[in-house]
């Protein structure tokens, strides 16, 4: 993921409430979110180039997302795919606490880990950018490719829209779509409010809408906003996991629904 916005105990009927876009170049292969045929306890999408994920969660309540750090003066490219640290947290059997207090493994480039044991209501955000992992409590948080509840043009909006849609939210069906619509804005921000991550103004302006498209010319994109996921989980257990994909050419691509009767099973 490279944009996330998450309500942690924020709203009495929706104990948990996701919203997320995923970046990426789109030569680069990739799984839609389904259950793994080799891993039928998960449920992610699937990076086809080095097998890890940006997003999943498992039936016992564990869930992780990755938003990787924008730092060009110090990308690696020989570095090992960061979505090995999703898929590291969904097969761990170490509590939460234990696995966030180890030693983050070398040589990845920059990176944010969210991990979460839903069953025990338990989240932290790492990242090999920070002194130490922080424990979350209730409320709103968002991230992009910079630390937690950086106050990015894009993060500050979907918080705020987060907010709005929990607000107005008439039931789960309608908090998603309500959701989605706010992810798919691809409004550009003002120069006056784009961050400076060295990748230059032209770039930051490219970047800066929730939802991107980069093209390298008329036509297709090559880079951009490739899927839109939201997750809403309600007072009872019952959740939904929503993922809305498109093409380079910006044709979308069937719509992946999970209801999981009770989550954590």
């Amino acid at each position: 993921m490279c944009l996330a916005a998450f309500a942690l105990n924020a709203h009495p009927r929706f104990p948990l409430v996701l919203a997320a876009n995923r970046d990426e170049f789109f030569a680069r292969p990739a799984a839609a979110m389904d259950w793994w045929a080799d891993e039928p306890d998960l449920l992610a999408g699937r990076d086809l180039t080095a097998g890890g994920s940006w997003f999943g969660l498992t039936r016992s309540g564990r869930l992780a997302l990755l938003t990787n750090v924008r730092e060009p003066g110090r990308n690696d490219a020989a570095a090992p795919s960061r979505g090995a640290l999703v898929t590291d947290w969904l097969r761990s059997k170490a509590p939460l606490a234990d696995f966030a207090a180890q030693q983050l493994p070398a040589g990845h480039n920059g990176f944010n880990l969210i991990a979460a044991d839903v069953a025990s209501n338990t989240w932290h955000w790492l990242s090999n950018r920070a002194a130490a992992p922080q424990q979350l409590g209730p409320g709103l948080h968002a991230l992009s490719n910079a630390a937690l509840d950086t106050p990015w043009p894009k993060t500050t909006g979907l918080r705020t829209a987060l907010a709005d849609a929990l607000a107005q939210a008439a039931d789960a069906p309608a908090l998603i779509e309500q959701l989605l619509a706010a992810l798919a804005d691809d409004s550009t921000a003002p120069d006056t409010a784009l961050p400076d991550t060295g990748v230059g103004l032209e770039r930051e302006r490219l970047l800066s809408p929730r939802f991107i498209r980069i093209p390298p010319g008329p036509g297709a994109a090559v880079y951009g906003t490739r899927c839109s996921t939201v997750l809403v989980r309600e007072a009872d257990g019952a959740t939904w996991v929503v993922e809305r994909s498109v093409t380079a050419n910006g044709e979308p691509l069937p719509r992946r629904e999970h209801r999981l009767p009770r989550w954590p099973v």
